[in-house]
């Protein structure tokens, strides 16, 4: 252990310090120059993926916690972050030399940072558990991990390619919602602009050189507009403390709407903002009228986050206007304080110097995601609904919809009636049998959009609940939570078996046959590998949707190999319905006059490479190549024998039943422009199948009869000719 700084590293501490300096506040520079001399020598010796001494990395981080206007525990533990990690230090060392608050924090960094998002389904749900779990008990812990992974993407060049796509695909999907949620949106933005670089270079580079290009033109503009704003405020309010800012929309930002909402850079009207911070809300509301009265606003393009702050606690009023040169621009209107959250989050109330305040109501609504996300996870039973509850509920665009009492309700966009009925309470939720959108009827899947007074129907007979079809429509993991409880709860009886028939309707699909003693055996021992007590239990929660049969399948096809692996290849059956090779248009190599069948599973037609397959009692069944069922390695199945060479008997022409799914815009006469299509083609149309979905668009499915893989894609070029069609698929079921 130095006692001493030499000059080697006297200048980084000194940097260290002019930042602590700068953010002003009373810091513990014992604490902290001993945290870093204990860096340096722990890490002595090792070198980052930049080729530099590693402690430079615990020293980056630090000072972007001091920016976030942090304490001197959570810089000291910044410091000291990697030494347990990376070095023979433990939790007890550091507890020892630098007290037991640091030592928390150290090993709450620690834990996360043993986190793979890219793991293993149950390791990746688990590590986001205790992910939130650390968060809960001390919120500097994950801030002090944001910190850290900012570091990390700003010297992301460093790694190989893949890395960085893993790095960046992990810091957009759970990191950037994470800091968005915490409130601090520098960090959060730069995350995100980071990510999408080594994600999408290409689109990232374009929209910057876009900027760049536009640049000089929009500032002079804006830098004109602001001085016109100051005038007349000046003249309106003199004597009213106010500051301007220019903003410019981060790149990720920019990308979003411009390849997720197909925009281009001039139909983004918020690309550049001016920002006014006054002194009290009365002086925001009375900015805006005078806006109003200098800019012509865009309709609908005004949100009021001061009255309805967002679920991170940021407030500002917002509105986009359209300056007399023709250019558009938004203009935020905020307070020094609201401005003071909007920069540092969560951090900006945290008040360690002076002890944590058990009654800070606002402090308990900014982390009551976290315990609903965990207690939404137990309830569930399944670890993908807690990933998947990071990346919905933790989502960066939110809808604001107003109960008829006026009660403003926050979702994610995207989010339903069914959605809202559950956030307003279970009981409603389950009473619910209709919902209404500013006074007008509306369907269950409809999407709310903010400011809309949706009202939901309800019904007083007793008996009535949900249906299995919220599931699909509800997006909130809330919403689909509190669905599955009540099925669980209520309707046991009709869980076992709702869930017995699905998983043996799956069985029968996937060519897998069980004797009742098999099955009974079957089920039993995935009931105990799975945590339930008994067969109806599993069979419960295949029912009320607590597990997805998609996911148990692999393990029942391993299972049932094992079962029936046998050391000679099984004949086949001679009956007396006996179909030819050729009535289906396939030659099995070295077997004649078998009963073959296609599987459903992927619906080969003539042309796809295929494979046989013998089963027990049906013959062979024909599967593509690149059938999920079928090994990619043939030598390494469980009963390699039974798969053989199959080919399409050329020679002969055959129908074979193929089902397609056109996307298009809904329209007067689109049906019967596809029917054209389908008489001119001559074809046979088995069935048909339309719905509408959202923005005026509709889904179309058809079962069509087609002789091969070039005909189908003949099909298909036709159909995407149709006016209003954009995009055509063939359906493997």
């Amino acid at each position: 252990m130095v006692t001493a700084l030499n000059d080697k590293y006297s200048a980084d501490y000194n940097s260290l310090l002019d930042c602590l300096k700068a953010q002003g506040g009373s810091y513990d520079h014992q604490l902290i120059k001993r945290a870093f001399e204990y860096c340096v020598t722990m890490h002595a010796g090792q070198k980052r993926w930049t080729n530099e001494e590693y402690y430079i990395h615990p020293l980056s981080v630090a000072k972007i916690v001091i920016s976030m206007g942090l304490d001197s525990q959570s810089v000291a533990a910044c410091l000291l972050h990697d030494v347990v990690e990376d070095t023979k230090a433990t939790v007890d060392d550091i507890k020892q030399r630098f007290g037991e608050e640091v030592a928390l924090l150290v090993d709450g960094v620690t834990r996360i940072g043993r986190i793979s998002i890219s793991s293993k389904e149950q390791e990746q749900a688990e590590s986001l558990r205790k992910m939130l779990i650390a968060m809960g008990k001390d919120i500097r812990v994950i801030i002090i991990k944001l910190a850290d992974r900012l570091h990390n993407m700003r010297t992301l060049d460093a790694i190989p390619e893949s890395k960085q796509r893993e790095k960046s695909l992990e810091t957009l999907e759970i990191y950037a919602p994470i800091a968005h949620r915490l409130g601090i949106r520098p960090l959060k933005e730069e995350l995100e602009d980071l990510a999408i670089k080594h994600l999408d270079p290409i689109a990232y580079s374009e929209i910057e050189e876009s900027l760049i290009v536009r640049k000089a033109q929009r500032e002079s503009i804006l830098n004109d507009i602001k001085d016109r704003i100051e005038v007349r405020l000046k003249e309106e309010m003199p004597g009213i403390g106010m500051q301007f800012q220019g903003r410019v929309k981060s790149i990720y930002g920019i990308y979003r709407k411009m390849y997720l909402q197909n925009r281009s850079l001039d139909e983004i009207y918020d690309i550049y903002a001016i920002r006014i911070i006054t002194d009290t809300v009365t002086d925001c509301y009375n900015i805006l009228g005078i806006m109003h009265d200098m800019f012509r606003p865009i309709p609908n393009r005004f949100k009021d986050y001061i009255s309805t702050p967002k679920p991170n606690m940021y407030q500002s009023l917002h509105t986009t206007v359209i300056s007399r040169e023709g250019v558009p621009f938004e203009i935020q209107i905020r307070t020094a304080e609201m401005h003071h959250t909007a920069e540092y989050g969560i951090a900006a109330h945290w008040k360690y110097k002076e002890g944590i305040n058990g009654n800070d109501q606002s402090l308990e609504q900014r982390l009551a995601w976290i315990r609903q996300i965990l207690e939404a996870g137990e309830v569930s039973g399944d670890n993908s609904e807690l990933v998947r509850s990071i990346k919905v509920d933790l989502s960066q665009e939110d809808v604001f919809a107003v109960t008829p009492k006026g009660d403003v309700i926050n979702l994610p966009v995207g989010s339903t009636v069914v959605d809202f009925a559950f956030a307003i309470h279970s009981a409603v939720g389950v009473k619910m049998i209709g919902a209404k959108a500013d006074g007008k009827i509306v369907p269950l899947n409809h999407e709310i959009k903010t400011g809309e007074v949706i009202e939901i129907l309800t019904t007083s007979q007793p008996g009535h609940g949900p249906s299995r079809d919220w599931m699909n429509i509800a997006v909130t993991n809330s919403a689909k939570t509190k669905i599955r409880s009540w099925f669980k709860k209520e309707k046991r009886e009709e869980n076992i078996e709702t869930g017995k028939s699905e998983l043996e309707k799956e069985l029968r699909r996937s060519g897998i046959e069980f004797t009742e003693k098999e099955f009974s055996d079957m089920t039993a021992e995935l009931s105990r590998r799975m945590h339930y007590s008994e067969p109806d239990e599993f069979f419960s929660a295949i029912g009320y949707g607590g597990i997805l049969i998609s996911k148990i399948m692999p393990r029942i096809r391993e299972d049932y190999n094992r079962r029936k692996n046998v050391s000679s290849v099984p004949a086949i059956p001679e009956t007396a319905e006996r179909v030819s090779a050729s009535s289906e248009g396939v030659v099995v190599d070295g077997i004649d006059n078998c009963l073959i069948r296609l599987s459903r599973c992927c619906s080969p037609l003539p042309g796809d490479d295929i494979i046989g397959f013998i089963t027990r009692g049906h013959g062979v069944s024909i599967h593509k190549r690149d059938c999920n069922n079928v090994p990619v390695d043939l030598s390494k199945a469980s009963e390699p024998e039974r798969w053989i060479p199959a080919h399409w008997d050329n020679a002969k022409r055959e129908h074979f039943i193929s089902a397609i799914r056109i996307y298009s815009v809904d329209r007067d006469g689109l049906l019967a422009d596809i029917m054209g299509v389908a008489y001119n083609m001559r074809l046979s149309v088995h069935s048909m199948n339309a719905r509408k979905t959202s923005g005026g668009n509709c889904v179309i499915s058809i079962t069509i009869n087609a002789e091969s893989v070039e005909h189908l894609k003949s099909i298909i070029s036709q159909i995407e000719k149709v006016n209003g069609v954009y995009s055509v698929e063939r359906v493997i079921k």
